[in-house]
């Protein structure tokens, strides 16, 4: 946002959340990489710029999808660089429902002093949540990102404009799974390259995706219910299911209890834009999935190893703590997207190979519905008829 005037007017958007403080809280409360020495530190960067670079051209010829233009940057960043790039994109994004909560305090009274306050308490909330993910996360394509993460988050709407994404590989979290799995190093990070970059080349390849996504996203925000009271008590009814609350036991699926806020705070018309959304979602993970894994061994000589040892790791799990924090936060059903989207993409392949699997990102329309990602078929006789 800016002010008439053309500077940054950070009344308008920050009392929703104090972003810079939300960044001292997550990079205090990060937890500590794993033990490396600064040549290997060192080495790890430097392969994971020349596998990044590599992945690319197995990606292309996969795929079949093509970038015009070029790729968009990649950085190897560590935790606190994860979380303060995450801030920067979320603060974009969610830009349209801060004015609107800005708009409705300015009508009541007492309305700055509280949102100051609340700004402050969110600020917390959301550092600490990014301390947790910070650690869990191989590597993200950042597709709202600003060209340069300023050092102070209030100058970012007027210098630092969103560009079309990133590409960030986390790398002490890389190196950590690795020793926890006991695979080849060169092979794992190559197998996380090739995952990432399906990303890039999806959003570079397909100029409308981001937009289309964005779109989804603000319609949602249009919709949220921002009645303190009404989000208190569905924040309420999210905690009361979840297992060791009183609520649904930790397998509950669709038609038992949510699985997560984010099923909880939301009007009938915001799952509608969920479903579309979780459809696109699983379509991009999956095709991710599959790409990792198809492009070969004689890229990645021990990818069937690092697949098996990776999904026993996924399915093992953690601690109840981290269990109860990933079903509150919707990771449990990023997981199942994971398996539902590249079993999609795989039967659909086989049915009509690449190239008619590409179709799937002529348009919006041409993208699978959340029923067609659990019916392969549908989409092929739709789409192919």
């Amino acid at each position: 946002m800016t002010s008439p005037s053309g500077g940054a007017d950070m009344a308008d958007t920050s009392d929703m959340v104090d972003w810079n403080l939300a960044v001292s809280t997550a990079t205090r409360l990060v937890r500590p990489g794993p033990d490396v020495t600064r040549e290997e530190a060192r080495e790890a960067v430097a392969e994971l710029r020349r596998h990044a670079t590599a992945a690319e051209e197995h990606v292309r010829a996969f795929t079949g999808m093509a970038s015009p233009g070029g790729g968009t940057p990649v950085l190897v960043v560590d935790r606190p660089g994860w979380i303060k790039a995450n801030v920067a994109g979320f603060r974009t994004i969610i830009a349209p429902l801060t004015e609107r909560m800005q708009e409705r305090r300015g009508t009541m009274p007492g309305g700055a002093a509280l949102g100051a306050v609340g700004g402050k308490v969110t600020g917390i909330e959301v550092g600490m949540l990014l301390a947790f993910l910070s650690s869990k996360v191989l590597g993200q394509y950042e597709t709202f990102a600003p060209a340069e993460v300023p050092s102070d988050l209030s100058t970012l709407d007027d210098e630092h404009p969103v560009q079309p994404g990133r590409l960030l590989l986390v790398v002490p979290n890389i190196v950590q799974v690795e020793r926890e799995l006991g695979v080849d190093p060169h092979d794992f990070r190559m197998w996380v390259c090739l995952h990432e970059e399906t990303h890039r080349t999806q959003f570079t390849a397909v100029p409308w995706l981001r937009d289309h996504i964005e779109g989804e996203i603000h319609a949602f925000l249009a919709q949220t219910d921002i009645d303190p009271a009404t989000l208190l008590e569905r924040l309420r009814e999210a905690v009361g299911s979840l297992p060791g609350f009183g609520g649904g036991s930790a397998d509950d699926g669709e038609g038992g209890a949510p699985s997560s806020l984010i099923d909880v705070v939301q009007t009938p018309a915001q799952r509608e834009i969920l479903g579309r959304l979780t459809a696109v979602m699983s379509l991009l993970e999956g095709h991710a999935d599959v790409v990792m894994d198809g492009v070969g061994p004689e890229v990645v000589p021990t990818v069937a190893e690092i697949r098996e040892k990776f999904q026993q790791r996924r399915a093992k799990g953690a601690g109840r703590m981290d269990q109860v924090l990933r079903r509150l936060l919707g990771l449990d059903a990023k997981m199942r997207q994971y398996q539902d989207g590249a079993v999609f993409v795989r039967a659909v392949v086989d049915a009509v190979g690449m190239e008619g699997f590409n179709r799937v990102w002529t348009s919006p329309n041409t993208l699978p519905t959340k029923e067609e990602i659990h019916n392969p078929s549908a989409w092929v006789a739709r789409i192919h008829k």
